[in-house]
Order: C-alpha cells, then sequence, then structure tokens
C-alpha cells in the first residue's frame, strides 16, 4: 500500500480547505487508473479500498493490452506497486457508508479496518464501486462462476473456443448472446430453463446458425473443480455435455451511494454520466462498471483515466479564476 509523502514543491502551491483534491471510491482497474492520471497531476488523492473486485473469482483479465491472461489480483499488485512512486496519493483499506456534498466539498464516512469511523473531505469525488451480479438461483451457477459459468465472449470466448457451449437465458437477450457466442465456436445449445419466450424470428435466426434450443428446466450444472463444467442435467434426468456456459447476469450497484446522493440512474440501475464521466451531482464523477455500457477491465480503466483529465481540468478551472 502506498504510503503518503512529503508534497513535491509544486503540488504545495495551493493548499485546499479539504483534506484532499479527490476521494476515488473503489480500488478495481478504473479506481486505480484514476488515481495514477490525478497523482502525476500532483492531485491530493485519497483512493478508498473496498475489498475484493467482480472479476476476482475469474481465472485471468483477457484483452488487456500488455496484460492478456494476468490474473485479477496481479493486475491490482501492479497498479498499486506502482502508485507507490506518486507522494500524492493514498490508498487506504476504507469502506464508504456516507457520502454527502455541500457548496464546498463533499464529506464521505469510512469504517477502517479496525471498526473505527473515518470523515473525511475531498472537492471532488469518483465513484468506481462497480456492481454486483445477480446470478439466477440455479444448482451449480454459483460454484462455477468465473470458470465454467462465464459472462462475456469477448473476455472468454477464445479459452473455449470450438467446445461445447451453452447459453442461458429467455427472449431477446439469449437470443442476441447465443448469436454472439456462434462466433467462437459451431456447437452452441441455448438452454432457457422452462418456456423461453422466444419470437418465431428469434427462433428462425438461431436455426440459421445451427443453434439448437432447450427449454426444459434445469436441475443443476454438474462438473468438478478440476474438470470445471462438464453437463447441464435437465429435471426430466437427460443430460447435456457442455464445457462453458455463458449468461448475461441481472446487476445492482455494489454500494448505495449514488442512490444515497440522488444521482441519475438509467433504466438497468446503471449511474447516468455526461461525456465528461461527472453524473448529475455535479463534481461527483464516476467510471468502470458503475456506468452503462460494455464491462471489460481495459474499458474501465481507459473511463477512469478519462475521468481523471476531466476531474483535473474542472480543478485547473476553479483554481485559475
Amino acid at each position: 500500500m502506498p504510503t503518503a509523502l512529503p508534497l513535491p514543491k509544486a503540488a504545495r502551491r495551493l493548499r485546499p480547505a479539504t483534506d484532499y483534491d479527490v476521494i476515488i471510491i473503489g480500488a478495481g482497474s478504473a479506481g486505480l487508473s484514476a488515481a495514477l492520471v490525478l497523482g502525476r497531476c500532483l492531485r491530493r488523492v485519497l483512493v478508498c479500498d473496498g475489498g475484493a473486485p467482480r472479476n476476482d473469482p475469474s481465472p485471468a483479465v483477457w484483452g488487456f493490452f500488455t496484460r492478456d491472461g494476468v490474473q485479477p489480483s496481479e493486475l491490482l499488485r501492479l497498479g498499486l506497486e506502482q502508485l507507490a512512486a506518486y507522494p500524492s496519493v493514498e490508498v487506504c483499506p476504507l469502506r464508504v457508508t456516507e457520502v454527502s456534498v455541500s457548496d464546498e466539498c463533499f464529506t464521505i464516512v469510512a469504517d477502517t479496518e479496525a471498526s473505527r469511523t473515518r470523515t473525511i473531505t475531498a472537492r471532488k469525488v469518483l465513484l468506481a464501486t462497480g456492481v454486483e451480479d445477480e446470478l439466477p438461483p440455479l444448482d451449480g451457477m454459483r460454484e462455477f462462476w468465473g470458470r465454467g459459468v462465464l459472462h462475456c465472449p469477448y473476455c472468454h470466448g477464445w479459452e473455449v473456443r470450438d467446445r461445447a457451449l451453452a447459453v442461458y437465458g429467455r427472449g431477446k437477450g439469449v437470443t442476441g448472446l447465443a448469436l454472439l457466442v456462434s462466433r467462437w465456436s459451431k456447437d452452441v445449445v441455448v438452454c432457457t430453463d422452462g418456456p423461453g419466450g422466444l419470437t418465431e424470428k428469434a427462433r428462425q435466426r438461431l436455426h440459421k446458425q445451427a443453434i439448437k434450443v432447450h427449454e426444459e428446466p434445469i436441475e443443476r450444472l454438474e462438473g468438478s473443480e478440476k474438470e470445471g463444467l462438464q453437463h447441464v442435467l435437465f429435471k426430466n434426468g437427460d443430460k447435456l455435455v457442455r464445457e462453458a456456459l455463458f449468461v448475461h447476469p441481472h446487476q445492482h450497484q455494489r454500494t448505495n451511494l449514488a442512490e444515497q446522493l440522488g444521482c441519475r440512474l438509467n433504466s438497468k440501475g446503471a449511474v447516468w454520466t455526461d461525456k465528461k464521466q461527472q453524473t448529475s451531482i455535479p463534481g461527483l464523477y464516476a467510471a468502470g462498471d458503475t456506468t452503462a455500457g460494455m464491462q471489460q477491465a481495459i474499458l474501465a480503466a481507459a473511463e477512469g483515466s478519462l475521468a481523471a483529465i476531466m476531474i483535473n481540468e474542472k480543478l485547473t478551472k476553479e483554481e485559475c479564476v
């Protein structure tokens, strides 16, 4: 964990009335990327690390330029290691429970590892808290999550290419996902776990790609820790050999901080931001899976970098009046 050192002379020219220039809530790809950029801008930054990221169960982060195949924990370790070069950046294990805003600053209340409460102020806040997946209540879904039950073909499709794959879900969503997954394998089956709610057009599109549809209710997913997912067992006793299953689960915000502040959310519960990554609350920014759009570690890192640049430019404008 980086330790705060005396600030460079250039950073002492403007002493903010707040504890920090920026508080970043969340220490995943988006949060650490933002901290890196802001540290290089000589900004006083506190990163609140609330624990393991969403992709922690995954064996690797794929498609991340120069880091393809790195373990999620190793990617974050490298990020924290590189932040140590920037003395104005602090990373602390803090679980933020409250955020409030006044005309002058933001105030956060956070719990420490020692079960103590800290109250901290900053000029700007970046939400990078991410989301949690609401997996279907199917036996085996959680056990194989990230290692056989997968959410993104762009992240995991290469590793299961040309294998026997299943796509779980119903309606329009499962149709689009199945068609996408079929670019990695010609052996794809849709499992709807009961009536699939598929239109005739959807069935025709799937049929043209040789994608079969199984609408029988599912009993459980079977496999082993060593072999991973092996079968989809239906309640009628049939077994379908599958080596991986893709699913787009529902999600919810990992914290209620955005809702607590009255941020605008979209229809799926993602935090709305403008082109500068600012939420509907002036001075409050958001990046990564917290916001709407594609979810990949490299995209979260890019959003964090963009948010940091926008925050620094806003702070500069306020200082140079």
